[in-house]
């Protein structure tokens, strides 16, 4: 039977907002209609065309701190595999619900929603919740940056869920990311005559060797080891011809105890002054201590969802937690939401209908539990 819960998981799954280019506005604004149905204040905020974040609040009666949710609604590419089921959510086949962002992340924001109506009068009667919901994330958190330039709209949670897939495992904190752009200048030359070149694909390629006995720092006592990968190169323009120019993209993900900017200053010393280096995406880790009251009582809630002790884990992508936080006071921080973390930007992708509903009734004890304690 079809419930509110998984009609709006769908309607939220049949908006295309794949990100290039994104397109997130209709889908925001069929949100934004829904949420001022259920008695939120609502608001809109373009940043590009087509592109638009959406921030709103259900306010209590309780003076105090709300509590937040955000979630973005940008989707990766369907990728280059024929996908088996319809990737805009018109599917649901052995307890499955198929769609491109079902896992990441829009059942989750589905069931946050659904949260919220049912503990609609606990919410009121405590101080309120705050969704900040976003476009662009999965380009290195676009939207989240517009939103804090254009100037972050509510007040400051007194604790913040971030619904990233973690199969309704509570997660306490993700690796920051650290994104470069190594650029190596040259020399043209005719191909016939390299000799009045300087080849910048081979100054890239010397580069490359140096990188890959570079570490970011050491290990750190829950994210274990920082990472580092290069994942794109281009250089060169046509066969004979020396190249002038090469570029190549370097991903590093981060833990609490490593500095960025030292990092950076390190590996530009490590591969010469030959290569400039750019930072095309700069996010800090995100990490909340497991003994903060608010994350003890969540783990307890989530305790019965799962077979064995809960334990402090974090995840390794990043989320727009990393942004979020530090604007918002810094407040403890749980990444919990019902996707499947493996079926992230994965073909056929799918959330479990049974954890999309126990997601709904657990952000709903999640609620309900905050405005008690106000």
């Amino acid at each position: 039977m079809t419930t509110p819960l998984i009609t709006l998981a769908r309607q939220l799954l049949g908006f295309n907002t794949i990100n290039p280019p994104g397109n997130e506005h209709a889908c925001m604004a069929f949100l934004a209609n829904h949420l001022v149905e259920r008695g939120f204040e609502v608001s809109l905020l373009p940043f590009g065309d087509n592109r638009t974040n959406l921030v709103a609040r259900l306010p209590g009666n309780t003076p105090g701190a709300p509590l937040g949710f955000t979630g973005h609604l940008d989707t990766v590419p369907l990728g280059q595999q024929q996908w088996q089921y319809d990737p805009f959510g018109k599917d649901i086949v052995g307890g499955r619900l198929y769609g491109r962002g079902s896992s990441d992340m829009k059942a989750a924001i589905a069931a946050f929603i659904g949260a919220c109506d049912a503990q609609r009068a606990a919410i009121r009667a405590g101080t309120g919740v705050t969704l900040w919901l976003t476009g662009g994330e999965e380009t290195g958190c676009d939207g989240a940056r517009a939103l804090l330039e254009s100037g972050l709209a509510g007040a400051a949670p007194g604790a913040l869920i971030v619904g990233e897939p973690t199969a309704n495992y509570p997660v306490i904190g993700h690796k920051g990311a650290l994104w470069l752009r190594a650029e190596a200048t040259g020399k043209t030359a005719h191909g016939a005559m390299p000799e009045l070149g300087i080849n910048a694909i081979y100054l890239a390629a010397a580069a490359l060797q140096k990188i890959q006995h570079f570490s970011p720092g050491p290990d750190h006592p829950l994210m274990r080891h920082p990472t580092l990968n290069v994942g794109r190169i281009h250089g060169g323009l046509n066969v004979n011809s020396v190249p002038d120019h090469a570029v190549f993209d370097v991903d590093i993900r981060t833990a609490p105890n490593l500095n960025h900017s030292d990092i950076c200053q390190r590996l530009h010393h490590h591969i010469g002054e030959h290569i400039h280096l750019a930072a095309q995406v700069d996010l800090p880790a995100v990490l909340t201590d497991p003994q903060d009251p608010w994350i003890q009582a969540v783990f307890a809630l989530c305790q019965p969802l799962h077979g064995t002790p809960l334990t402090p884990r974090i995840v390794p992508y990043f989320t727009d937690a990393s942004l979020l936080l530090p604007a918002l006071g810094n407040p403890p921080c749980i990444i919990l939401g019902p996707g499947e973390p493996a079926m992230a930007h994965q073909t056929d992708e799918y959330c479990e209908v049974n954890k999309l509903e126990q997601a709904q009734s657990l952000y709903g004890d999640i609620i309900a539990g905050w405005m008690a304690s106000a």
